[in-house]
């Protein structure tokens, strides 16, 4: 079970945040996942047929700041993730792509 939370945009969609442990190759701690869909369960779809089989989301812990929203809103794909270890304001957002590449 992943900790994390969504949240519902006016326009009905939803953003969806999941921190998961990092992959050993890729560095040490875990990440941050945001994924912009039109509902929850589409979110932790996308997550699944990225590879991210085991991926459940109970609760609301962990909601997407507005930040958060932000980020992922204005991202193309609609799914970015950071590290978690030392987020900031200098801590920046990677498309999907580049965890697939570190890993």
């Amino acid at each position: 079970m992943a900790d994390g939370g969504h949240v519902r945009l006016p326009d009905g969609s939803m953003v969806v945040a999941v921190a998961l442990p990092r992959p050993e190759a890729a560095g040490a701690g875990p990440i941050r996942i945001l994924v912009h869909a039109p509902n929850r369960a589409r979110a932790l779809t996308r997550l699944r047929n990225l590879g991210l089989r085991a991926v459940y989301l109970r609760g609301n812990a962990s909601p997407p700041t507005p930040d958060e929203i932000t980020a992922v809103l204005h991202h193309p794909e609609g799914i970015v993730w950071r590290c978690t270890a030392a987020p900031g304001p200098l801590a920046s957002w990677h498309p999907m792509a580049a965890l697939r590449r570190a890993s």
